[in-house]
């Protein structure tokens, strides 16, 4: 069934004039305009629309858009990105509405909001790389390496460090409960902390993991922050994660 240009509108609730703005940069075409000039649509159409739409709701421009429909063929694909990155937007909003809400509760008391608490959701690129600066400086120092800082994606790195938050989070919870380390929960709270990070592009399998917990044993800088938070944490999370890579070395 196709549907002329004012149908479309009215299901999608873009407007008219945006549908033809579409189709004369090339980015909506309809599937056939008749004789008389008007504009049909179908299917394929419509989640084409639907594709561009998901895309503006992130604050793409038109031009970019154009570039990921045609990148991206596979729409089960472009989908699940789409999926992720609304998903990140929708954390970062949920933040931003917490720290509203808190501000309005606090103003309703008489109790402001501590100042280290107004801005959270509203990160910066410079708030992160300072965040950053004293690790990278010490790896610079100690390793001859340092952190990439040059572009930071804020929402990307908030994910990620709200995910790794809540993950330690899960380890010392298991660490102060005498949960022994080779726990199935345990075992699980690494699968799906692996998990996360394999899906956002850091390429690490239950062995490396392990290496790395081992490194954080022999290291200054890693071994005190953990330490920090919890004594015995890296210890735990070191023979937790060796455990792990035994019981799924395929992993």
């Amino acid at each position: 069934m196709l549907l002329t240009v004012k149908e479309v509108s009215e299901l999608s609730k873009v407007t008219v004039k945006t549908l033809h703005h579409y189709h004369k940069i090339g980015l909506l075409m309809p599937a056939e305009t008749t004789e008389a000039g008007y504009r049909l649509y179908g299917t394929k159409e419509l989640e084409r629309l639907q594709a561009i739409l998901f895309y503006r709701e992130l604050d793409f421009s038109l031009e970019q858009i154009g570039q990921l429909l045609e990148r991206e063929p596979d729409r089960a694909a472009m989908l699940e990105e789409q999926e992720a990155l609304l998903e990140q937007r929708k954390q970062r909003l949920d933040r931003i509405m917490d720290t509203l809400r808190k501000t309005k509760a606090g103003l309703e008391r008489g109790n402001p909001l501590p100042q280290e608490e107004l801005f959270v959701g509203f990160e910066t690129e410079d708030e992160w790389r300072e965040a950053l600066r004293e690790q990278s400086e010490y790896l610079k120092e100690r390793y001859g390496a340092e952190l990439e800082t040059k572009r930071i994606d804020v929402p990307e790195m908030n994910e990620q460090a709200a995910e790794a938050a809540a993950f330690m989070k899960d380890m010392t919870a298991c660490l102060q409960g005498k949960v022994m380390h080779n726990d199935p929960r345990v075992h699980q709270f690494i699968r799906d902390h692996l998990a996360f990070m394999n899906a956002h592009g850091h390429r690490i399998t239950a062995k490396d993991f392990a290496a790395q917990t081992a490194f954080f044993l022999q290291d200054e800088f890693h071994l005190h922050m953990l330490e920090g938070q919890q004594s015995g944490l890296a210890y735990y999370l070191n023979a937790a994660a060796a455990s792990y890579a035994e019981a799924e070395p395929g992993a």
